[in-house]
């Protein structure tokens, strides 16, 4: 076991040397940065005994073909101090020593394979794993298309990652719609929904039938991937039923149990919880879903919309291991359910309720996503559950009475400011169409006036004219600074977002296109070619930095869903941060970026222009 610390709250960033550009051939040594540079990198953080329990990553290089050159970058461990340079190998052969990220190989072979060794106070550490490569700008995971049923067809559809088998890189998670599946509001019976792991080199290890009792749309089945017991591999928790199949073959409740109704609705049967083993895809524990569905009109319709509205996340709510959350409702009753995975075992750790007396205000709040954050700076995560937050121990914190919303964003926004804010969209006609607030408290920050149903927000540093980030939405004309003020034309795009290019600046992420933010207009940066995304959101299966250095990659299903299509940065860059994934609060966001309406995930720390350097962050890998 490997430990390291810092302060837990990280708003800066670290800018060293041009980034490495090299010729193929030559064997070039990295020129020490500037003065001013090295005055800026952190200095190492003394080790400690504590910390959040996060997954002990191995470098994940990769080399992605741009033009005649490959940009090959890997990861800075959340465990590693700022003194740490890099060896890198070209077909064993070394031909630089960095402290970036990364290094454009000019004129080497698309085919070229290349390893990287940390150093440390001058000692080569050992090599990393040989790098993935990215043939056209991307590398396609193969993919086993369930077969068809009886008049419908499967796409893949969302998707996670999780290191499942210890091995230090990341697996996908991957969930099957078929393409009968209904929206909740919809009659209808629908296919199954199967859910399958897969390693980064196309094979998969094992298939997860949810069974008929299990209705197929984005709002029944939310998956969760994370390592909750703190053995080196994640699990993988989410709600199944009678007749649900593991990955080992065992049947979960009754295999012949059909509780669907003329109206493909499920509103009968036990509801259960279970979590799988990531590497087998075997049912580990199943317990009751929490909260039973009860009487289903007492959610606000006596036809199955609004009973079956399920969230799910992960939080570390005491501070170093992850728990479970899972929720049901949120336009009018919401229960959200705490749940620890230990020995084997899932035990529910506390439950909040709106239904229960002092709660009633906090009814009808929920968004079609949450987010996960140590908004209170006390070292123990809350959750954002959109117009209303809870403490780490369920109990209420804030409550803005805002109302249920589609879009929902939680980061330091505003790096001028201490803490955290929300950003939010709201559904209400009555109130604000867009809003901040003090993640602390919920008190407002900014608002705008009520403009009908607001269907899309997004809030993040696309503009370095404006310090911090900039916020716009579906009912807005034009693009808001920090203080709410109107600073210029509004993006192209109101969906997702993305850190692309070479500057900590991000762009713009919408289907298959990402595009960068100009005050005259944007500038496309990648069209996606083949690939498909989800339906009207448009949001890809995933979006995140889950393999080189900090970048985020896109990873979309090709347009027949053989194979998950990862699209990595092909720019070069001079800033340099800890992998995303060791920062606890993007970590969890990753987690629960598949839940209902996807949104992108925010670190706990600003990253943007002008931004400071970064401390190490306080984590304990396995």
């Amino acid at each position: 076991m490997t430990t390291t610390t810092g302060p837990r709250r990280v708003r800066e960033i670290a800018v060293f040397g041009a980034a490495g550009v090299i010729a193929a051939g030559a064997v070039a040594y990295f020129v020490a940065p500037s003065q001013a540079a090295t005055e800026a990198a952190p200095t190492a953080t003394a080790a400690a005994a504590t910390g959040r329990q996060m997954e002990d990553l191995d470098r994940g290089v990769v080399s992605v073909r741009t033009g005649a050159d490959n940009l090959v970058s890997w990861r800075l461990l959340g465990t590693e101090p700022a003194a740490v340079t890099f060896d890198v190998y070209r077909d064993g052969t070394r031909i630089t020593t960095t402290s970036a990220t990364n290094v454009l190989d000019r004129g080497a072979a698309a085919t070229a394979s290349y390893t990287v060794r940390a150093v440390l106070n001058g000692v080569a550490q050992a090599a990393s794993p040989a790098s993935l490569t990215f043939g056209g700008g991307h590398l396609d995971v193969k993919l086993s298309v369930p077969p068809a049923g009886n008049g419908y067809t499967y796409s893949a559809n969302d998707a996670s990652v999780g290191d499942l088998d210890g091995d230090g890189d990341y697996e996908f998670v991957v969930k099957w719609d078929p393409s009968n599946s209904k929206d909740n509001s919809q009659a209808g019976v629908t296919g199954n929904v199967y859910v399958d792991a897969y390693t980064l080199q196309g094979r998969r290890l094992w298939r997860i039938d949810l069974g008929r009792n299990i209705r197929a749309g984005a709002h029944y089945t939310q998956f969760q991937v994370y390592d909750y017991d703190g053995d080196g591999r994640s699990e993988v928790a989410m709600k199944t039923a009678d007749g649900t199949v593991d990955g080992a073959g065992r049947v979960i409740g009754s295999a012949t149990a059909d509780h669907r109704n003329a109206s493909g609705y499920v509103l009968a049967g036990p509801e259960f919880l279970t979590v799988f083993d990531g590497q087998t895809g075997a049912a580990l524990s199943t317990v009751n879903f929490v909260p039973p569905r009860g009487t289903v009109s007492a959610w606000g319709d006596s036809y199955g919309n609004r009973v079956d509205r399920f969230l799910a996340g992960t939080a570390y709510l005491d501070g170093s291991r992850p728990s479970l959350i899972m929720a049901r409702g949120y336009y009018t009753r919401s229960v959200i359910t705490a749940w620890d995975f230990r020995d084997g075992t899932l035990k529910q750790r506390w439950t909040f309720d709106t239904n229960t007396s002092g709660n009633g205000a906090y009814a009808g709040q929920g968004n079609h996503q949450l987010s996960i954050a140590d908004v209170d700076a006390d070292g123990r995560d809350e959750i954002v559950y959109g117009a209303m937050a809870l403490d780490d121990n369920g109990a209420k914190l804030w409550n803005t009475g805002n109302g249920h919303g589609d879009a929902l964003h939680v980061g330091d926004l505003i790096p001028a400011r201490t803490g955290l804010e929300v950003f939010k969209v709201d559904e209400d006609r009555t109130k604000p169409a867009m809003w901040m607030a003090d993640a602390r408290t919920g008190a407002i920050i900014w608002r705008t006036a009520a403009n009908g149903d607001n269907g899309r927000g997004v809030s993040g540093d696309v503009y370095a004219g404006s310090p911090g980030a900039e916020s716009w939405s579906s009912a807005d004309a034009g693009l808001r600074n920090t203080a709410g003020t109107d600073v210029g034309r509004k993006p192209s795009m109101t969906n997702m977002l993305i850190w692309w290019d070479g500057d900590p600046v991000r762009e713009l992420l919408d289907g298959n296109k990402i595009a960068k933010y100009g005050t005259a207009g944007d500038t496309r940066l990648l069209t996606g070619d083949g690939v498909a995304n989800n339906s009207t959101k448009a949001n890809p299966s995933l979006s995140g930095d889950i393999l080189g250095d900090w970048r985020e990659e896109l990873v979309l299903r090709t347009a027949d869903s053989t194979a998950l299509r990862i699209y990595s940065t092909p720019y070069p860059t001079t800033t340099r941060v800890h992998t995303l994934m060791h920062d606890a609060q993007y970590r969890t966001a990753i987690a629960w970026q598949n839940t209902a309406y996807n949104q992108p995930p925010h670190p706990s720390f600003f990253i943007g222009a002008g931004m400071a350097t970064p401390a190490q962050p306080a984590i304990v890998v396995r």
